[in-house]
């Protein structure tokens, strides 16, 4: 995973941690934050409250989408929000907005351009991925693990060459195999070979790729497109939910 991702991670864990108000036990409530407590305790009566008052963010809030995480950002007290909005009902609106947005941004990819590794007809994954990301590693072997317990899905493959000086000519190395699905699993598997093998078709399909990620706004690996859903790195528990409910449509009715 990139440093930027790491630090939005970072961020978004930070912001799952409970915020107080500054000084709400001294200072008097208004009478319209009185109507918004009185609004809040009714609306989530199974929760408990130990304080309430004003939060420091002002002004309106603006919904941004970079990279496909929804970011919020209120100018007028110059705040970023790295945060989930629910509303009443207990909807994710932030999640639906990423998913909204995923669904668009497939748009500009062509399934045909990719390296397709796994077999036809099985669940189809879009992975942007880079051989030198221990991550995308780990996810390699858990692919690995899913096919070996018949579960296989099928992976359209893009390289993302901008984060490893050796992602580049490592992906062209693959894509310029005799057996470029074996030579994959390989790289992946930690092999170094003394010479790299080089084409002017992988060249190109490289250049291509990358072109793909900007315009995907893909600035991390492993990133997966799920379902119409994105999964930024390696989340073993949302690609097993995938695997096991793409397994259950597969299945015939009694």
């Amino acid at each position: 995973m990139s440093r930027s991702a790491k630090l939005i991670a970072a961020a978004l864990i930070c912001a799952t941690a409970p915020a107080y108000a500054q000084d709400s036990g001294t200072e008097p409530l208004t009478a319209a934050a009185e109507e918004a407590q009185r609004q809040l305790r009714q609306t989530f009566t199974n929760l408990t409250f130990e304080d309430f008052g004003p939060a420091p963010v002002r002004g309106p809030i603006y919904q941004a989408i970079a990279g496909g995480r929804v970011i919020y950002f209120a100018p007028e007290s110059q705040h970023l929000l790295f945060a989930a909005i629910y509303d009443k009902n207990g909807v994710n609106l932030t999640a639906l907005a990423q998913d909204a947005s995923a669904r668009k941004r497939l748009g500009a990819i062509d399934p045909a351009d990719a390296l397709v590794i796994g077999p036809e007809g099985a669940p189809k994954v879009v992975e942007f991925t880079d051989p030198d990301c221990p991550y995308c590693q780990a996810l390699e072997r858990f692919w690995l693990t899913k096919e070996a317990e018949g579960k296989p899905v099928q992976r359209l493959v893009y390289f993302v060459s901008g984060i490893h000086p050796q992602a580049a000519a490592k992906a062209e190395h693959i894509l310029c195999s005799p057996d470029r699905q074996a030579t994959f699993k390989s790289i992946y598997a930690g092999e170094r070979p003394a010479v790299l093998h080089k084409c002017r078709a992988g060249a190109e399909k490289v250049a291509r790729d990358a072109e793909t990620v900007r315009k995907m706004g893909v600035s991390g690996t492993p990133t997966l497109f799920v379902d119409g859903k994105l999964v930024s790195g390696f989340q073993q528990a949302e690609l097993e939910a995938f695997i096991e409910a793409s397994a259950k449509k597969a299945k015939p009715s009694p």
